[in-house]
């Protein structure tokens, strides 16, 4: 989308041009079996050794196993039902009924736990490691807890707040403990943000997803360490050294080995410290923007790549709908959850204020970012602070409670004439021409955005919110033609309905709303930094 600001790269990343290239070579000229015996095959076979050879050396296998899977979710799994396999004969006798892992650990972890446990049969018991307020782990009830342990599970880093766990001091404890317990680390958030040597480490299983460093989705790796407990997820046509079974997803892999190529080499992305000197810059360009603001963790032990932070008085959804609007693409937390409206677990488990928990905000930028992009982005979340805080933040986008349009009435069939899709508008108001464009998007979003026009009409903003008390005469009858949109489509439908159950013959609402906006739609007039924002309804 033309002048967006990505800065959501712990939930995914955009491919890297180098990663492309590599997947469409392998589509159209490496296409070739590995496991065939012929010249295409070889080719096919090379690319594939090579890969995993690059791999290898930018996670520090050693002697370790590289299996290729289609992602994170897939290594977590493989690797639990790996050792869970390996627990239930060896363990059962011998007291270790524990399944431990981190109180914030990504939830594909206790899940597959969940899962496996209950599919084995082996009733082991699961128990969340609880963390400080800082997001590091209770050492001292892990040191107690390790005794009865039989597979550990911590990440090294975590996916919504950045918090680098202290893997050293956990494998200290377990080497001294003489524990046997079995330990995966998921390596999701490290790849390219934190150095690996897995060889020299505890560790016996750690995943990647190549999604969140520049590969396409569907890709990933698993690293096993020579010794462990194996048992494959898959199983049919003995690829990966029968480690896991199915033809491999070449381009995929391809790309994947062009991202770790760029990584090895050090020419493509950011250095570490070059990546804490742009997380330092937001940050400070957050302070300036939002003078209440907290961070929820300690920069010093998080990524460099990551910040969270709360704003008092203003919520996580109406951050996120004013960066939207403004093109900062942000989250509050996991994009796994990002569909429920709930407080963060992460952050209640850090036992953080419901405040904190329930206006939080992530940014992440990812290894691929430069000066010119950071600089950008400061320049937005500024003027953001300015139109939020002018707004006196808090407003969610939906209707007040003293406005309810969920009982308005309106058919399926009324409800399609009046959607119109984005390649339909440039006909609509042609044929058209006194028709108006309806914003009703909050006030923030709307100023955030710098507000909308298509060609010289530009939308007036009223608030969904406010629907219901539209001045009279602002359209010159109820024929007159009118185009309603928001951010996604959602609350322009519900307008778009109020409006036809008040008689309105020619309403029209934009269909998956400016999320969807064509480079067409354009920035209205900018209005200056320090211009007072009054709200529409009373202007």
């Amino acid at each position: 989308m033309p002048n967006a600001l990505y800065l959501d790269s712990n939930a995914t990343t955009h491919v890297l041009p180098a990663a492309v290239d590599a997947a469409t070579c392998a589509m159209r000229e490496q296409f070739g079996n590995p496991s065939s015996s012929h010249s295409h095959g070889i080719v096919a076979k090379a690319l594939l050794d090579q890969t995993r050879t690059t791999a290898a050396r930018v996670i520090g296998a050693g002697d370790g196993h590289v299996v290729f899977t289609s992602g994170a979710t897939e290594g977590i799994q493989t690797a639990v039902l790996s050792a869970l396999r390996a627990i239930g004969p060896r363990n059962a006798a011998k007291g270790r009924q524990l399944l431990v892992y981190g109180s914030t650990e990504h939830k594909a972890v206790p899940q597959a736990l969940e899962h496996w446990n209950d599919v084995l049969g082996l009733g082991l018991e699961l128990r969340a490691l609880p963390v400080d307020s800082e997001g590091q782990h209770d050492l001292q009830a892990l040191a107690t807890w390790l005794p009865d342990t039989a597979l550990l599970c911590t990440m090294a880093a975590n996916n919504e707040t950045g918090v680098i766990t202290n893997i050293a001091a956990i494998e200290e404890l377990l080497v001294a403990s003489g524990s046997t317990a079995l330990w995966l680390v998921d390596g999701v958030q490290a790849l390219g943000k934190m150095d690996l040597d897995l060889q020299h480490s505890r560790i016996d299983y750690a995943p990647f997803s190549g999604h969140k460093l520049y590969a396409p989705k569907g890709i990933g790796m698993l690293y096993v360490r020579r010794g462990a407990p194996f048992t494959p997820l898959m199983a049919g046509g003995g690829q990966e050294g029968g480690l896991r079974s199915g033809t491999e997803n070449m381009p995929g892999i391809a790309a994947l080995g062009a991202v770790l190529d760029a990584l090895q080499r050090g020419d493509t992305f950011a250095s570490h410290a070059a990546l804490r000197g742009y997380r330092d810059q937001l940050e400070q360009s957050l302070r300036i923007a939002f003078p209440a603001i907290v961070f929820n963790v300690p920069l010093a032990h998080s990524l460099p790549t990551t910040l969270n932070f709360s704003v008092p008085g203003i919520t996580s959804k109406a951050m996120l709908d004013v960066f939207d609007a403004a093109g900062l693409r942000v989250s509050a937390g996991s994009a796994c959850s990002a569909a429920k409206a709930a407080p963060s677990y992460v952050l209640d488990a850090m036992g953080l204020p419901a405040w904190r928990t329930t206006s939080a905000v992530r940014l992440s930028i990812g290894a691929f970012a430069n000066a010119q992009f950071v600089d950008a982005a400061c320049v937005a979340i500024v003027r953001c602070g300015h139109v939020l805080l002018a707004m006196h933040g808090g407003e969610d986008g939906e209707p007040s409670s003293g406005t309810d349009l969920s009982d308005v009435p309106c058919s399926a069939a009324d409800a399609a004439a009046m959607t119109l899709p984005w390649n339909e508008l440039g006909a609509f108001l042609a044929s058209h021409p006194k028709a108006r464009l309806l914003d009703v998007r909050e006030a923030a979003e709307h100023h955030a955005s710098r507000g909308i026009r298509y060609g010289t009409l530009a939308a007036i903003n009223v608030p969904l919110n406010a629907i219901t008390t539209l001045p009279t005469g602002w359209l010159e009858s109820k024929a007159a033609p009118v185009v309603v949109v928001c951010r996604s489509g959602k609350r322009s439908l519900k307008a778009a309905q109020w409006l036809h159950s008040q008689g309105y013959t020619l309403v029209r609402h934009l269909h998956g709303g400016l999320a969807l906006r064509p480079i067409s739609i354009s920035a209205a007039i900018p209005h200056s930094p320090t211009e007072k924002i009054a709200h529409p309804a009373a202007a």
